[in-house]
């Protein structure tokens, strides 16, 4: 057991799964990139139990995701704002989602740039190649290894 968490969390996709945890982290992370803050917004929007979003806040907050500011020191409340690392976790949500809209259901929203009103097309492009992913067989190596 051991030796399949080890290797588990040498891969990136089992490291970063285990980092999120489940799905309520990842309808956290799209709510706090919507713009809510506070504990309060997330329970009404997302209809969890106070000590499930309790716990998913500290993860995410312990995993660097979310850090916690005061807003206010009587009494004492804290907003959870995204870190550099919960603001780099953006496109994985819109790649989630685009492939939502593809596979599962044509009645879904659609993402919208504020600024040019276009619907948002995400695609995953390897930056070294150009190649759009999953175009082209892929292999996981271990990260000292060239080529």
């Amino acid at each position: 057991m051991v030796e399949t968490e080890s290797i588990t969390l040498q891969c990136p996709i089992g490291r970063g799964i285990a980092s999120i945890g489940d799905a309520w982290s990842l309808l956290i992370l799209r709510d706090a990139h919507a713009g809510l803050t506070r504990f309060d917004q997330f329970r009404r929007n997302l209809g969890i139990a106070p000590t499930m979003l309790t716990k998913r806040l500290g993860a995410l907050t312990q995993d660097g995701l979310l850090e916690k500011r005061v807003y206010s020191d009587r009494p004492p409340r804290e907003d959870y704002v995204l870190t550099q690392a919960g603001r780099d976790f953006l496109p994985v949500l819109l790649m989630i989602g685009a492939w939502a809209q593809r596979n599962c259901g044509s009645n879904l929203a659609r993402y919208v740039d504020e600024e040019t009103g276009h619907e948002i097309e995400p695609v995953a492009i390897d930056a070294v190649t150009g190649a759009r992913l999953g175009t082209r067989p892929i292999r996981a190596s271990a990260k000292d290894a060239v080529g």
